[in-house]
Order: C-alpha cells, then sequence, then structure tokens
C-alpha cells in the first residue's frame, strides 16, 4: 500500500485563472483534437499526426515525445521544443483498503488539487476536481475551506484523468467521469467542457457522455447553458436541504438564487437533454435527517424523473457535523421509498484516506 505524505500548498503569485508557464511551453492537453491539427497544418505536418499523437498520449499513455516511435525523430523534437503534455507533477498517493486511490497534484503555480479512482467491480470511475479550492461554501464540506484560488485550465483536468488512467493495468480503462471533485464545474464551464470534450472524443480518451457526470450547486445561468450545449452529460445537482431557510444555512450561495430557481433551471436541462437528473443530499445528523426533512424533500421530488443520491456525512476534521445514526437514516429512507422517490444511499468508499463525498480540499497539513 501507498501512504502519502500530505504536503502543504506553496504559495505564489497568478493570476486568478491561469498558471504562470513553467518554461515557455505551451500544454498540449489545453489543445482539442481538432486545435492540435490546425497546429500541424500551420507547421508544415500532415494532420494525420494528430491522430498517432492523441493515441500515444490517450491509449498508451506516453508521457514523453521520444517514447512515440512512429513519428519521424524531427518532429518529435519540434513537439519537445514547443509543448509539455504533463504540466503538473504527483505530489502525493494514498491507496484504501477498498481499491480507491487519491492524487495530491501539485500544479506549476504551486497550487494542489485532489483527484480519486475508485475501483468497483468492472467500474473504473474517476473524481476530478475543476477548482483550486472551492468558493460555494458548503459548510460541511473540505473543498472549500480555504476558499478558492483559481480555476483549472483545460489540460490541467485532463491531466487529472490521464494521471488516474495511468495507476490502471494496461488491459483496464476508464469507464466513468464525475466532475465531482474539488470547486464548481459549472463556475470553470468553459474548461469543463473542453476537457470533458477531449474525454468523449474516440480520439482521447473514448467514454460515452452517459458515462459522464458534472455535479453541481445549481448556478441556472450556467445550466442553461450546459443545456444549450448539445451534449447530454448527467447533471447532480447538490440540494443538501429540503427548505431556503436550511439550504442557506448550508449552502450560502443558496440565499442569491432559491431553491425554485434551481429546480426549475434542472427541470429544463431534463427537458433539453431527456437525461434523468440526480439530486445528492448530504445526510447531516441532527441537521437535516429529520422525519420532516424527509417528508419535505419528498414533496419537491416526487413528480420529477430524477435519483436522489444519499450520502451519509463523511466527517471532515474541524467541522462539527456527525454522521447520522443508521435508525434516522433508516428512517429517511423509508419515507422517501413510501412516497415513490427513486433513492439511493451512496456505498462509502475511501474515507479512510480522506477521498470520500466533501473530504476532498486544497490544504494539506503535514501529519
Amino acid at each position: 500500500m501507498l501512504v502519502c505524505v500530505n504536503l502543504p500548498v506553496i504559495q505564489t503569485e497568478s493570476s486568478p485563472n491561469e498558471p504562470p508557464p513553467r518554461d515557455g511551453r505551451a500544454h498540449l492537453l489545453d489543445l482539442s483534437f481538432a486545435d492540435f491539427q490546425r497546429w500541424l497544418i500551420e507547421h508544415g505536418q500532415p494532420k494525420f499526426r494528430a491522430k498517432q499523437v492523441f493515441g500515444w498520449i490517450y491509449e498508451k499513455r506516453a508521457r514523453e515525445f521520444d517514447a512515440m516511435s512512429d513519428l519521424p525523430k524531427t518532429l518529435r523534437e519540434q513537439l519537445a521544443a514547443e509543448f509539455v503534455i504533463y504540466r503538473s507533477d504527483e505530489a502525493a498517493v494514498q491507496t484504501s483498503r477498498d481499491g480507491t486511490d487519491k492524487l495530491l497534484v501539485r500544479l506549476a503555480d504551486g497550487g494542489e488539487v485532489e483527484c480519486v479512482l475508485l475501483r468497483d467491480g468492472h467500474r473504473r470511475s474517476i473524481c476530478v476536481s475543476s477548482q483550486v479550492g472551492c468558493a460555494m461554501g458548503c459548510v460541511f464540506c473540505a473543498s472549500g475551506l480555504d476558499g478558492v484560488d483559481r480555476n483549472l485550465t483545460q489540460g490541467e483536468i485532463v491531466e487529472q484523468m490521464l494521471r488516474l488512467q495511468a495507476r490502471l493495468e494496461p488491459e483496464e480503462r476508464l469507464s466513468h467521469i464525475v466532475m465531482m471533485g474539488m470547486g464548481e464545474p459549472l463556475a470553470n464551464l468553459d474548461r469543463v467542457l473542453g476537457a470533458l470534450e477531449t474525454a468523449k472524443s474516440p480520439d482521447g480518451l473514448g467514454i460515452s457522455p452517459r458515462r459522464i457526470t458534472i455535479s453541481t450547486v445549481g448556478l441556472p445561468p450556467a445550466i442553461d447553458r450546459l443545456a444549450n450545449n448539445g451534449v447530454p452529460y448527467n447533471l447532480a445537482v447538490s440540494l443538501h436541504a429540503p427548505n431556503e431557510a436550511l439550504r442557506s444555512e448550508l449552502v450560502p450561495v443558496n440565499e442569491k438564487i432559491g431553491i425554485d430557481a434551481v429546480l426549475a433551471a434542472a427541470d429544463r436541462y431534463f427537458a433539453a437533454s431527456g437525461r434523468r437528473l440526480t439530486f445528492e443530499y448530504v445526510l447531516l445528523g441532527g441537521v437535516n435527517d429529520a422525519a420532516e426533512h424527509a417528508r419535505e424533500l419528498a414533496q419537491l421530488l416526487r413528480h420529477r424523473t430524477v435519483l436522489l443520491n444519499v450520502i451519509p456525512y463523511n466527517p471532515v476534521e474541524g467541522l462539527p457535523y456527525q454522521t447520522p445514526s443508521q435508525r434516522a437514516i433508516a428512517e429517511f429512507r423509508q419515507i422517501l421509498e413510501s412516497a415513490g422517490v427513486n433513492v439511493m444511499f451512496r456505498q462509502r468508499k475511501g474515507d479512510e484516506i480522506d477521498a470520500a463525498c466533501g473530504q476532498l480540499r486544497r490544504n494539506r497539513k503535514p501529519h
């Protein structure tokens, strides 16, 4: 078993949205397949070389251009002079007994994010971050404890996917992606969509949009943009409370939005995409797990085509919240199922290495 030593964040100055270049070379993973084809043509190369290069990176898992043996040496040298494939560093890794891997990735500007590989039967799912930290302020979540530093670039998002894929055996392939790590994906929508375009492309990771999920606390204008994008990704809306007062307490951004606006935007996404919605509900002992909360929640969702994913709280050091009792969980479930709500209680994975839902954070203190 690999055990990580949690490393502190190195603080450096950078712009809100872009890290400084490490050595002047561009990050190849920032380019789409079409972008790279154009670059090749502009530099006097046939565009079919794009398929070769992307095949080496996304299928054969190459990290250096020198490994791309079917490319002319002059092209390999030109690519190495212009681009880097991996721009960050793998600072630490932890593996739990259930087979979950968590990576601490140090970015070029010294910022850090975490991402997770989950093994479940034949499924190989990854949970990927979209921002350094998070600005949404959900009071029970570790990712936002230090606020938000900046958005990740498209390449930094894709690089997490590749680093997690590299932990699989050669014959294994990634099956599912969830944009549910650190950050609010819809607050970095352009870069997230760019990364997912590479993830779903047959010239990239080749993962079906039906196996890609974007999680959000519910930002209606961005949900509408996602609906208009035309690619039917799965949408998971983090609800966490059945009424305005409690949701504003747990998810402070709700004060400026409101549950009704979030639900209406989710309904529009369902109408545009035809994909069943998922609503996430972190169950906090003594806070939002009472029978009255279950009844209110059932009233909100009973006439919608949704899956309610209930997540018993995963403890975070320094926060006052508790996992609900088994009795409270059972009663909550019984009320929802009796009301006809399609509900699933998430199996906890990776909690012993702080890799479970709500436990990822940007600033790991040294032991």
